[in-house]
């Protein structure tokens, strides 16, 4: 999983530098019902521990929810449909 800034993306597109690396192994999902995970801040200018930390737990709450799932759906699935405004509500934080 790969995190950007907003702006950068805009700028660069699928070309933004990652500010934040997150990869999961898989290896013991199977026989010990574990993930590990490993995140990785490239640009500590641009993000704090605390931040990459919320970051990594909050995409995580959108996979293993399923009522946050259909977020993730409507994003890659019907495009046109997608509105951040509906992140932010089930975050519970302030739409702008």
């Amino acid at each position: 999983m790969l995190f950007t800034g907003l702006e950068d993306y805009k700028a660069r597109g699928t070309q933004a530098s990652p500010y934040f690396t997150v990869s999961f192994y898989t290896e013991f999902a199977e026989s010990k019902d574990l993930v590990l995970i490993r995140g990785d801040i490239v640009f500590t200018s641009k993000l704090t521990d605390k931040e990459a930390k919320w970051l990594m737990e909050t995409a995580q709450s959108f996979y293993l929810n399923d009522v946050r799932y259909k977020l993730v759906e409507r994003f890659n699935k019907e495009t046109r449909d997608f509105e951040f405004k509906d992140v932010l509500q089930a975050l519970d934080m302030p739409i702008l």
